[in-house]
């Protein structure tokens, strides 16, 4: 017996190859966006409590209070 693949099987072989290498792509993708997605989340958050720190002095400052 020969160890020789037909065409058929060589052409399976490379769209499971072809599938594989997308899948992962697809993965790596995701990833990145969630990292991304966790910076972009984490910038908002510190400029909203800065914006609430600023807020703060402001209404202290109208009100003649000091900390």
């Amino acid at each position: 017996m020969t160890e020789s693949t037909s065409h058929v099987e060589q052409q399976i072989a490379a769209r499971i190859a072809a599938t594989r290498i997308k899948v992962q792509a697809a993965k790596e993708r995701r990833e990145s966006f969630a990292q991304a997605r966790k910076r972009g989340l984490a910038r908002r958050h510190a400029a909203k409590l800065r914006r609430l720190a600023e807020q703060e002095q402001h209404q202290d400052d109208e009100l003649g209070e000091t900390p």
